[in-house]
């Protein structure tokens, strides 16, 4: 997840995803609430599990959720992958923001876009600067 500070927009990083029945609503179509969890998915794979378990336990930073504004164009289906497509930029010192597209294999545009604000807390939940190691 190296990046430079001064680097507007990260590399673009895929994440396949299979929809199951389970991640469907009565009609076959992709629960709308479910592609937060890909996204979060994605997020994962970007950063690592391991350097998130690592923040936590050994300087107490933890990523949360401030702000969250999708955008739905199609619903996909049942028996579907789908291509998470993953960007990610520094908005200042407190801020990160993603960008998440979920591709069908044939799309002309993204079934659904995302650009979701992350910021670092503490352990105590309190706002803190990104800190350089959170992308070394």
């Amino acid at each position: 997840m190296a990046m430079n500070r001064k680097e507007e927009t990260s590399e673009r990083f895929h994440f396949p995803v299979q929809i199951y029945y389970e991640d469907t609503d009565h009609s076959g179509v992709v629960y709308h609430a479910n592609y937060l969890k890909y996204f979060e998915r994605a997020r994962e794979h970007v950063i690592g599990s391991e350097r998130l378990a690592r923040l936590w336990k050994e300087q107490g930073l933890g990523y949360v959720v401030y702000k969250a504004d999708l955008t739905y164009s199609e619903g996909v289906e049942f028996g579907e992958v789908i291509d998470i497509q993953t960007t990610y930029r520094i908005d200042g010192q407190y801020r990160i923001i993603w960008r998440h597209e979920a591709w069908r294999r044939e799309g002309r545009k993204a079934a659904v876009s995302c650009d979701l604000h992350l910021v670092c807390v503490d352990a105590d939940k309190k706002l803190i600067p990104i800190p350089p190691s959170a992308f070394e």
